[in-house]
């Protein structure tokens, strides 16, 4: 355990990352549901392969959000506009980086529900043995954003054993004066009454918008996704947003134990800086940090000014390890 606690509190620095050798696989879990059983499609990428007898680097696991699949939301090919593969990002600073696509999602397949928070933590638990078991480790970092953050942090919530540092990225707590939430909360008795909602090039284009500041993310950025999720067809799961607009607040967060950053744009109308100090008060763990991202909307790793995201998660998840008074 004392090894594991060294690799969760540093950053490996590879010389390989120069020569941009980004290994990738893919991996299956296992969900079983009372409708039988769910496959749930994992992805992997670090610098160069595992190899036998080599030392485990940092584990984090990235978790997505309501509207897009795993790899659109942290694997994203934007040609042309520079990297926008927070994947990438991790992997080159020595990061062993996995992510999944939620039951209903991209590569998984479906149980038929609607993929709510509570279905998002089985399908964690089923994910994380698989991780385990190929990195040899006992416990990950995790970041999640939207209600991929929700769902971490429930995940945190339920099985802190496997939690090192949370990030909680553009979270939602209460959702009190919060537009968007007063958006979909309009929307309850359709998203009560459909376990699936329309999502298509339209709605993807609209994410970047309803914030109000459309100028923060280059353009080129929501076509990219809509070529990357259009695949998968025009519709996903009503859960998250059912959740989000009929019953907050799921996570207690005196019962989230890791150490936690929060993060939230400037213009972001899913919280407000009240809504979330509310939770950041509440936890217990006296290592945690609030940060507000200048010029950044609802989606920071699609932003424009993204290097500020990157630059706050590298500060906490390398941060040294206090000593006990």
């Amino acid at each position: 355990m004392g090894v594991d606690a060294g690799l969760l509190t540093g950053v490996v620095t590879l010389a390989a990352a120069a020569a941009e050798n980004i290994w990738s696989a893919e991996y299956w879990a296992k969900k079983s549901d009372k409708k039988g059983d769910v496959k749930l499609n994992l992805w992997r990428k670090r610098i160069g392969a595992p190899a036998a007898g080599e030392a485990p680097r940092p584990l984090i696991f990235l978790v997505h959000g309501s509207s897009n699949s795993a790899r659109s939301s942290y694997d994203l090919n934007v040609p042309g506009k520079g990297d926008y593969s927070l994947m990438n990002v991790l992997a080159r600073s020595g990061y062993d980086v996995w992510t999944m696509d939620h039951d209903g999602y991209g590569y998984s397949g479906s149980s038929g529900n609607n993929s709510d928070i509570a279905s998002g933590v089985e399908d964690l638990k089923a994910a994380m043995p698989v991780v385990l078991k190929e990195t040899g480790q006992a416990k990950a970092h995790f970041y999640g954003t939207s209600s991929g953050g929700i769902r971490a942090a429930a995940y945190a919530q339920a099985s802190p054993e496997r939690v090192g540092r949370l990030i909680l990225c553009a979270f939602t707590y209460k959702g009190n004066g919060a537009a968007e939430i007063e958006r979909r909360r309009k929307r309850i008795d359709e998203l009560r009454t459909n376990n699936r909602r329309k999502r298509d090039a339209t709605t993807i284009r609209s994410i970047f918008t309803h914030n109000g500041h459309p100028d923060l993310y280059d353009p080129a950025v929501p076509e990219a996704i809509i070529a990357a999720e259009m695949k998968f067809g025009d519709q996903i799961p009503t859960g998250t947003y059912l959740d989000m607009a009929a019953n907050l607040p799921i996570v207690d967060p005196k019962k989230v134990l890791s150490p936690v950053l929060m993060l939230r744009g400037e213009f972001d109308g899913n919280s407000t800086n009240d809504d979330l100090l509310d939770f950041y008060r509440q936890l217990p763990n006296g290592d945690r940090q609030f940060v507000i991202l200048p010029q950044c909307a609802h989606s920071p790793g699609y932003g424009k000014n993204r290097q500020l995201l990157y630059y706050a998660m590298h500060n906490f998840l390398g941060a040294p390890a206090p000593t006990a008074a």
